[in-house]
């Protein structure tokens, strides 16, 4: 199993002028001690208009300076938005072979959908048909990366022959990957032979296990691929704190990581009562209904630091601690483990200290 360091670039409030400028600051540092201490990638969010929970509307510019301060550690798009207006797969694909490019092909193209009305309702984009678009965007990626000249007359995007330049430097183009919460989702995402990204955080290996099997059935049985190749690898994210004492570990992560599942599970409840108001059924979007009904029935409050820790829902603790916990989603199948180290409220030195502690004493454990 291999482990990236996975951003969503928080910003907690209150703010001050400089608030921002520290956040970013940070995560560069964060990211040379990543590829010092032997991770194996850095990933990053897409979002926006999310306040507090994330502050990365641009990833693409990070990954840029990522690069170009690092020689060995991949690049993750944690992931790329491709509904329209979000990014036109033209500029996607451009964006993406440029990265690769500087980064001497070190770039893994993960994708999504979007599901939080915050970004949709903002960005005007019909909720119903996100998961056709991002269907549809990746063909043309694709397309666009593999074909001298390339035109496409889709539902959604339109290009008469063109030449999209530049090429991703690896061949045929970089692992593209799905990213999905439901199991309708782990389903789709094999069958089009996408490396999976299970959003499952707060939720136990186990469960984790669960959903990946129904990846792995549906990748394996893919004849025919969206990308040029079948990318059967499986990533799931997790949140991780790493200290010398389990006491003090514990003290550190408790209301960032009681925070965090709460926060995200929220803004994906948020598509229900929209969807309703647009008197539009859920369709794909039927888990943000449960996640709603578990957060009027107050249970989202029953996700204690205790409980994330007796589920192995979190790595957390000592190296020893965090050794077995991450034994537990090798075990679940998992390929590359995304451990986000700065969920809100985690302080610099911390994120450092478990990276520098991860890299020397519980990544060289899954060599």
């Amino acid at each position: 199993m291999q482990f990236a360091l996975f951003y969503e670039i928080p910003v907690a409030a209150p703010w001050d002028p400089e608030s921002e400028h520290r956040a970013y600051k940070n995560v560069l540092e964060q990211a040379l001690a990543g590829e010092r201490y032997g991770w194996d990638a850095f990933w990053t969010v897409e979002h926006h208009f999310l306040k507090e929970f994330s502050h990365c509307s641009n990833p693409e510019v990070l990954y840029g300076a990522v690069a170009a301060l690092t020689e060995r550690i991949r690049i993750g798009y944690g992931v790329r938005l491709m509904p329209g207006p979000y990014n036109h797969p033209v500029r996607t694909a451009e964006s993406v072979a440029v990265l690769d490019l500087l980064s001497d092909g070190r770039v893994d193209f993960g994708t999504g959908r979007s599901s939080t009305r915050a970004e949709l309702e903002g960005f005007g984009i019909d909720p119903a048909h996100t998961r056709a678009m991002w269907q549809e965007a990746i063909g043309h990626v694709v397309g666009c990366w593999t074909n001298d000249e390339y035109e496409f007359a889709g539902t959604y995007w339109q290009m008469p022959k063109r030449r999209v330049q530049p090429k991703p430097l690896q061949s045929p183009h970089p692992p593209i990957y799905g990213a999905t919460s439901s199991e309708e989702g782990h389903r789709q995402v094999g069958s089009l032979g996408l490396g999976l990204c299970s959003f499952a955080v707060g939720v136990s290996p186990q469960e984790v296990k669960g959903k990946v099997d129904i990846y792995r059935e549906a990748v394996r049985a893919c004849t025919d691929p969206i990308g040029a190749f079948v990318n059967n690898r499986a990533a799931t994210f997790t949140m991780a704190l790493c200290a010398p004492d389990r006491q003090q570990a514990h003290a550190t992560a408790r209301e960032s990581f009681e925070w965090y599942p709460k926060a995200g599970a929220r803004h994906i409840a948020s598509m229900t009562d929209w969807m309703i108001e647009r008197h539009q059924d859920l369709g794909s979007y039927a888990y943000a209904a449960d996640m709603k009904k578990v957060d009027d029935e107050g249970a989202l409050d029953l996700l204690t630091l205790d409980y994330l820790v007796e589920a192995n829902a979190c790595v957390l603790g000592t190296p020893e601690d965090c050794v077995k916990t991450c034994r537990l989603y090798e075990e679940a199948g998992i390929d590359l483990l995304l451990c986000l180290v700065n969920p809100y409220k985690i302080p610099h030195e911390s994120v450092m200290q478990t990276i520098e502690l991860m890299g020397k004493e519980v990544i060289p454990e899954f060599r």
